[in-house]
């Protein structure tokens, strides 16, 4: 029987093959990441480890795990978290994950969210257009890119029955205690960057609210395998 140290050791070489998938600037981004996993509070742990098992008992019953994330105007967290949980089923080689995004209304993939994830290393380019643009978004050569636009959580190319719905802001919160469609629920809230637009402190938000989202759906992938 393999010991503890090999088992450890098959883990982090499939997580360095699956992260080869990616840019060289997300690699660098994503390992960052993963060495802060102790700023992460015990609480917070424990509701990423929800999330966890749950996308662990789809695997184990041979269905895909759908993840919608859900905040008001799906402009900011919930497309960072559609992003983040997508490197991190890559990252850990979590397979049969598929994740998007929506809001209780649609406004714009907003351009701050869009430079924070550049700045991490996403690969992110516009359409153009001058409503709610269309934004195709790569995380490296071997995978498949992501079409990102602000979409109501239950409008296309979302799911509508067996996903899991996960809430990313409290007004959303509030507003969808009960999400039609969704197989589960999970609550967990981040900070508004909005707050700092058009401030000095601007990137620096975003940056930081890109950073905990990435941080912590890698924490909660790295708990599935």
């Amino acid at each position: 029987m393999p010991s503890a140290a090999l088992l450890t050791l098959a883990l982090l070489a499939g997580a360095d093959a699956e992260s080869s998938a990616m840019t060289p600037e997300l690699t660098n981004y994503v390992s960052a990441r993963v060495d802060e996993f102790d700023q992460i509070p015990a609480a917070r742990k424990a509701d990423l480890e929800r999330l966890a098992a749950y996308v662990r008992a789809q695997r184990d019953a041979g269905q895909p795990a759908r993840l919608t994330f859900i905040c008001t105007h799906n402009s900011r967290r919930s497309h960072l978290g559609q992003l983040w949980a997508a490197v991190a089923a890559t990252h850990y080689g979590v397979d049969e994950v598929k994740t998007f995004s929506g809001g209780t209304e649609a406004t714009a993939f907003n351009s701050r969210a869009v430079a924070a994830l550049q700045r991490a290393g996403f690969e992110i380019e516009s359409n153009g257009a001058e409503a709610n643009p269309r934004y195709t978004v790569t995380l490296g050569e071997t995978r498949p890119a992501s079409v990102c636009f602000s979409k109501k959580y239950d409008e296309a190319p979302n799911p509508r029955a067996d996903f899991a719905a996960i809430i990313v802001c409290t007004d959303a919160d509030e507003a969808c205690p009960i999400v039609p469609g969704a197989a589960a629920r999970f609550a967990l809230p981040y900070e508004d960057p909005k707050v700092a637009d058009d401030t000095p402190a601007e990137a620096e938000r975003y940056d930081e609210r890109t950073a905990q989202i990435g941080r912590e759906f890698l924490y909660a992938f790295s708990r599935v395998r």
